[in-house]
């Protein structure tokens, strides 16, 4: 019997060290948090393959920089696109031309799967190097492996795809700009618990 309570006592006493040792690894990370009418959508940014298109992307959402842009380009099966201050304003015909004033180098490392963030750009014939624009970003519909290899991925969405489908379903025109404006309410970072 005391046997018996020293092998009892001995397996709570690992289970416990067990359980201290698995909460002491799980971690922060800093997410983004995009408000829209349709619900949140978080993203997660990759910082070890994109380093630069992530602490940028991170450093406008601490300015406030995309609270008010909208998603000003939407195509069901492909992605819905947003970040341009250009979008602020009732005027959407020159959605999609702006940016902070800057571009950045490529960083291209990772596919294009389902619910990933890349960064837009200008095409080739302007853009060899493939530079990112500055602010705008767009988010994959589906796996896109058709854009692997031009476009930097810098990030993915770990919560709310069901919001980001019903973006991409709203009405648009015949330039793929939503009817009604699909506003980035406010946009911000949080911290989470992952492990």
């Amino acid at each position: 019997m005391r046997k018996l309570i020293l092998v009892i006592s001995g397996l709570l006493f690992l289970c416990s060290f067990g359980v201290k040792s698995q909460t002491k690894e799980s971690k922060e990370e800093e997410v983004v948090v995009i408000e829209t009418k349709f619900g949140n959508i978080v993203i997660e940014l990759f910082d070890d393959v994109a380093p630069r298109h992530a602490q940028n992307f991170r450093k406008l959402v601490k300015e406030g920089f995309y609270n008010g842009t909208t998603f000003h380009r939407v195509i069901p099966d492909f992605v819905i696109q947003g970040g341009d201050p250009l979008s602020k304003d009732s005027d959407k015909s020159n959605d999609g031309r702006g940016g902070p004033g800057y571009t950045l180098p490529a960083e291209i490392k990772m596919p294009h799967k389902k619910g990933f963030v890349g960064a837009a750009r200008q095409p080739d014939n302007v853009n060899p190097e493939k530079r990112s624009n500055g602010s705008q970003f767009y988010i994959c519909l589906k796996d896109l492996p058709h854009l692997d290899g031009n476009y930097t991925v810098f990030g993915r969405v770990i919560e709310g795809m069901d919001v980001v489908e019903k973006i991409a379903h709203v009405p648009r025109d015949n330039r793929d700009n939503p009817i009604e404006r699909v506003e980035m309410r406010r946009v911000y970072l949080k911290k989470i618990k992952v492990k």
